[in-house]
């Protein structure tokens, strides 16, 4: 039926054999009377006004559908046409791909010259689709043509067909790598043949490179994090000594003065004992001399002085150690910088990002545009006295500007009466994030590569229907600060930094306002409710000043006495703009205000040369005179007790005459404070010794406190303790203090108290250098269930079932696997600097739903990702015969073992551990790639390289490796990254030379 007289789609019923049907170009609206038809397979309803697929219930043989030039809007009432292979749906007014899924035998589809944007994972059931065609559309995320690569029966795609017009993401750079690269069985691209090998190993190779490439890159903003949080810490070194020193000093007079004040408390009731006596005997003598009660007095005052100067040290002290924010925040910029490098990979190079310097034109213009936009006096309750840029970061993004410049001249093109001046209406305004709406995602990294939120999106959170703007700094960090300020309240201590929202980020847009009107009270920012605009404005609420704002200076930062008064309030807007395609990101503003006390840079224009770590450490504030005198004011108080000869041993006299007694079995307490010990051993037959202080001594072990059965408190504190290892048979242990010791191993030390002093109630660890400050309380807690204190802090039930929690998932079991492992076959093609094992967990479901496992279930595991599970061991891998890719980051492992049963792996990560050798590596003959940074390897051992004919890849930074010999055994090695260890000498490059081809 072609062209005219068949207005309605009737009489089908008089041909029940009917398999192919052609209606073009007719004024039908729907599809119907198919249902006499059932064995149809060809139906043609082209170039007519069919609104909605519908109609084809009982057409189950169906196998060709072409519906394309109508006016469909949704793909609907295609699940029961499993036997369909050809559907062609170009031409219409599709916006979404669904409705697919059942289509198990669709061959082609053809989708031109629709709305779609995304493509999500809508064609993923869809394995045997051969040919697909989404020219003419609006893709525009390189993102979006990733999620095709699981189609590996593709042969033609199409993106930009000669007859229609490109997706966006076809006018990008390195396009046709990118897709040749995922795709690898393409055999025609964009109706160009690409079948040749030459051109899919031209893809390989650049993305090889650039994966090279920016891998490197990663390990440097690493490697200058770790360079720089090394000069934090050294810097706080530095500055802790001061308050250190005090509170070891005032801390020695204290255990003198508890000691003076228990053996002047036992001589006080030995001579009253003795006092009574004689009164019972003679009433009318005299009483002898008693010990001077006011003596005792001056010691308990004396004693209270140094305890209050010690907390308030401490005190100090803590404030000291808010040197973790500055690591913290170091941090999170290290992280941000490699996050930015992984998005640049991602995309092929489409969305890049430029560190400001002040010799950049649009730096400078940028930097003067915040500057001119911050109002001291909006900041007066917050005692903040300036802005400091940081860092300022240029977003360039080719999708979003290509979309940004495409709707600008569409709508010039569509204005009747052009927009002769236009950039009048284009204005460059602030953005900050709602910190409720983004807790989850980082929504400022979201819009720098996807652009803002459209007017629905908007809405779908419960906020206006267009993008919130301003051009006040205060004015956008209304939330921000409000956040978190209320976060701040809500701690149980008070926070080291008096200002929450110091540090903070701030997006720079170029907006076109467009017609614009002021927002009407009581109507909802809604574009149906303003018709004919593309804005919407209301002035920002303040307080309004006498005289003219000055022109900012950058060496002043708005400083208060430069600014008498100013009307910012009359000149601060909100904006709305309902269109989010004419919102484009151009720039990043890292700053931090300033308060009086704030230390100001010499010099605030210039950017940090680092950019992970582009502040510097904070120095400590000068001590006042008060300060300065009062410890000694407190260290000269009466009495002043006469210095003790210091024991460098002990012996039997020397024991009986420190504690006063006649037989060592009757000791009950000895305080053996401040002397120069370094062992114990001559304690160990004091069967009834109950409390022991041995605080201030120069013991480095203490093995020697074992099998004493009645002991009950030990203060071990201010020795140089560096393991519990030999501790043994401490039954009735209550008390164990260990502050200030050189102990690291929080796990193993817990480990032997565990089992050694299970009555364990209170412990403490402060001042200890732990190797993971993160995590030490709860590795404490989850091993020493009896604790009821923990450095000085009452331990919650919540914390207990916290700790046990995390301690209880320390094994490889089955549920372990089940959770953790998947069956992928096939290498992920994806722009990712994660290892396989991660990026399979992240990609792929579990496949593990059933509720009984079919018999031989772990032989297909191929990909174990088990980072951060707190193992100790790796173990139950006996059956994993399949394994290819596993990574063990994050734990505490001490040796590789338990692979041999893995020989197929070819990919292995162990980064983060305890590892010190690369014994048990030998048999993985498979093995290509290697991660094993950030651990304890002395060596890189030749004879275990040598056995790994297959390694290409082999990564050992941050480790304790003093030379690259036996690197030359691993002859296949074409990477090696061995940063930030103990090499000292240039020599060890003379070890590559007999190896292989390391590039």
């Amino acid at each position: 039926m072609f062209f005219s007289g068949f207005p309605r789609m009737v009489g089908l019923s008089l041909f029940p054999s009917l398999s192919t049907l052609t209606v073009v170009g007719q004024c039908i609206r729907h599809i119907q009377g198919l249902e006499h038809c059932p064995l149809l397979k060809e139906l043609w309803v082209v170039e007519c006004h069919i609104n909605e697929i519908s109609g084809l219930e009982k057409c189950t043989q169906l196998q060709k559908l072409f519906l394309y030039d109508n006016k469909i809007s949704e793909i609907t009432g295609l699940d029961h046409l499993t036997n369909l292979q050809i559907l062609w749906l170009n031409s219409n007014q599709i916006s979404e791909i669904k409705g697919l899924s059942s289509l198990e035998n669709l061959r082609e589809l053809n989708l031109t010259d629709n709305l779609i944007k995304t493509i999500g994972d809508s064609l993923d059931q869809n394995n045997k689709l051969q040919i697909l065609n989404l020219s003419g559309n609006k893709i525009i995320s390189f993102k979006e043509l990733t999620r095709l690569a699981c189609l590996s029966g593709l042969r033609e795609l199409g993106l930009k067909d000669p007859l229609c017009q490109p997706n966006p993401v076809c006018l990008l750079c390195n396009y046709v790598t990118h897709v040749l690269y995922h795709m690898p069985a393409l055999q025609r691209l964009d109706s160009y043949d690409v079948s040749s090998k030459l051109i899919k190993e031209a893809a390989e190779s650049t993305v090889m490179k650039k994966m090279m490439y920016y891998n490197m890159r990663v390990r440097w903003a690493q490697r200058q994090f770790d360079d720089s949080k090394a000069r934090l810490l050294q810097h706080r070194t530095v500055q802790l000594k001061l308050p250190e020193e005090r509170i070891r000093t005032l801390s020695y007079t204290l255990k003198n003065l508890e000691r003076e004040l228990s053996e002047v408390g036992r001589k006080s009731t030995r001579l009253w004992e003795e006092d009574l006596a004689v009164e019972l005997r003679d009433a009318g003598d005299p009483l002898p001399n008693r010990v001077d009660l006011g003596y005792e007095q001056k010691v308990q005052h004396k004693l209270d002085s140094v305890r209050e100067s010690i907390k308030i040290w401490e005190q100090r002290l803590e404030v000291e150690e808010s040197f973790q924010q500055d690591i913290k925040l170091a941090s999170d910029r290290k992280e941000l910088l490699i996050h930015f490098l992984v998005m640049e990979l991602e995309t092929v190079g489409n969305i890049r990002f430029e560190e400001g310097n002040p010799s950049d034109v649009w730096f400078k213009s940028c930097y003067d545009l915040l500057l001119f936009r911050f109002c001291v006096w909006d900041y007066k309750p917050y005692n903040i006295t300036g802005i400091k840029i940081n860092r300022i970061m240029r977003i360039h993004n080719c999708a979003l500007r290509l979309r940004f410049e495409d709707k600008l001249h569409s709508l010039l093109d569509r204005d009747e009466s052009p927009l002769l001046n236009y950039k009048r209406w284009l204005e460059y305004l602030f953005y900050v994030p709602d910190p409720e709406q983004s807790t989850e995602n980082n929504e400022s990294l979201q819009i720098l590569e996807e652009g803002f939120r459209s007017a629905e999106n908007f809405e779908a959170v419960g906020r206006d229907r267009a993008v919130p703007l301003t051009n006040s700094v205060s004015v956008c960090e209304q939330l921000r600060i409000r956040h978190a300020q209320r976060q701040a309240a809500e701690q149980s201590v008070k926070p080291p930094d008096p200002l929450p929202f110091r540090h903070g980020q701030l997006i720079v847009s170029k907006v076109f306002l467009g017609p614009s009107v002021p927002v009407k009270d009581g109507v909802p920012v809604d574009p149906d409710l303003y018709p004919k605009v593309h804005s919407v404005y209301q002035k920002a609420s303040g307080k309004q000043l006498t005289t003219t704002q000055q022109q900012p200076d950058r060496e002043t930062l708005f400083s208060t006495e430069q600014q008498a008064s100013c009307d910012c309030s009359q000149q601060q807007t909100l904006w709305y703009v309902f269109d989010h395609e004419l919102v484009l990101p151009e720039y990043l503003i890292d700053f931090e205000y300033i308060t009086e006390d704030t230390p100001q840079a010499s010099c605030p224009y210039t950017p940090s040369s680092v950019a992970p770590v582009p502040v510097d450490p904070a120095p400590v504030p000068p001590l006042s005179c008060y300060e300065q005198t009062q410890d000694e004011m407190t260290l000269a108080l009466e009495p002043v007790l006469v210095p003790r000869l210091k024991m460098l041993a002990l012996d039997e006299l020397s024991i009986l005459a420190t504690a006063r007694a006649n037989v060592l079995s009757q000791i009950t307490v000895l305080n053996l404070h401040g002397n120069s010990l370094t062992k114990l051993k001559e304690i160990s037959c004091l069967t009834a010794l109950r409390h022991l202080t041995i605080s201030f001594n120069e013991l480095t072990h203490l093995d020697d406190i074992s099998h004493l059965p009645s002991l009950e408190n030990v203060d071990a504190s201010f020795n140089r303790v560096a393991t519990l290892e030999g501790v043994h048979s401490l039954g009735r242990l209550r008390h164990l203090d260990l502050r200030w010791n050189q102990l690291t191993r929080a796990r193993d030390d817990a480990a032997v108290l565990r089992k050694h002093a299970p009555c364990l109630l209170h412990l403490d660890t402060r001042h200890n250098p732990w190797s993971r400050h993160d995590s030490v309380r709860m590795v404490l807690l989850g091993r020493l269930k009896t604790l009821t204190h923990l450095d000085g802090v009452l331990v919650t039930e919540e914390e207990s079932t916290a700790a046990l929690e995390m301690s209880t998932t320390s094994k490889i079991n089955q549920a372990c696997l089940l959770a953790h492992s998947r069956i992928t076959v096939e290498r992920p093609r994806c722009l990712s600097l994660l290892s396989v094992a991660q990026l399979l967990t992240n990609l792929k479901p579990s496949p593990w739903t059933h509720t009984e496992l079919e018999p031989g279930w772990a032989a297909k595991i191929t990909a174990l990702n088990v980072d951060g599970q707190h193992l100790s061991r790796i173990t139950n891998l006996d059956k994993l015969v399949s394994l290819r890719w596993a990574s063990f980051n994050d734990n505490d492992l001490t040796r590789i073992e338990g692979l041999e049963h893995c020989p197929l792996l070819e990919e292995l990560s162990l980064n983060n551990n305890k590892i010190s050798s690369l014994d048990g590596l030998y048999k993985l003959q498979h093995l290509v790639r290697l991660n094993i940074n950030c651990n304890q390897l002395q060596s890189l051992d030749g004879s275990v390289l040598d056995c790994l004919p297959n390694l290409h890849f082999l990564s050992a930074e941050s480790n304790c490796i003093s030379s690259l010999h036996g690197v030359q055994r691993s002859r296949s090695l074409f990477e090696l990254y061995a940063g930030n260890n103990d090499i000292s000498t240039s020599r060890n490059i003379y070890h590559l030379k007999v190896g292989g081809p390391v590039c």
